[in-house]
C-alpha cells in the first residue's frame, strides 16, 4: 500500500517545470557547490540519480545552473533565481518569434497599470541597473 492510498494508486506526476524549480530551490540553499547527490537526497530521495542529472543538465543548457569539476563527479550551483529562470524562458520565445517588435508591442499591451509603470522604471536605470549614484547599498 502506497502513502496515497491503494496498492495500485500511483504517486502524483510532477507538472512541467516542477522539477526544474525544485531542484534550483535546492540549489539556492546549498551552502556552495553540491553533487547531483546531494540533490538528489534534498528532493526526498524518490527521483533516480539519472532524473536528477538530467534535469540539472537541462538547466545548465539554460544557463541556469553551472557545474565545476570535482575529481571525477562535478559540483553544481545555481546560476539563477526564480524570476532569472523566468526571464530565460522569456528571452527564449522572443529569440523563437520572427516579428519582435510586434511580440514586445503586444506584451506591453497586456501589462497592468502597476507592471508598465514597473516596466518604465527599469527601462530608465542605467544600464548596470542601479540608479544614478553606484551600486546598492
Amino acid at each position: 500500500m502506497t502513502e496515497h492510498g491503494g496498492p495500485d494508486e500511483r504517486p502524483r506526476r510532477r507538472g512541467q517545470g516542477e522539477l526544474e524549480s525544485q531542484v534550483l530551490a535546492a540549489l539556492r540553499q546549498a551552502p556552495g557547490p553540491v553533487t547531483a547527490a546531494w540533490v538528489q537526497e534534498r528532493l526526498g530521495g524518490d527521483l533516480a540519480y539519472t532524473t536528477v542529472m538530467t534535469i540539472l543538465t537541462r538547466l545548465q543548457a539554460k544557463r541556469a545552473v553551472t557545474r565545476e569539476r570535482a575529481g571525477r563527479s562535478f559540483e553544481w550551483r545555481a546560476a539563477s533565481d526564480e524570476a532569472g529562470l523566468a526571464a530565460l524562458r522569456m528571452r527564449k520565445v522572443l529569440d523563437g518569434e520572427t516579428d519582435r517588435e510586434a511580440v514586445l508591442a503586444r506584451f506591453v499591451t497586456t501589462l497592468s497599470a502597476d507592471d508598465e509603470r514597473l516596466l518604465r522604471d527599469l527601462l530608465a536605470l542605467p544600464e548596470d541597473g542601479f540608479p544614478e549614484g553606484g551600486a546598492e547599498g
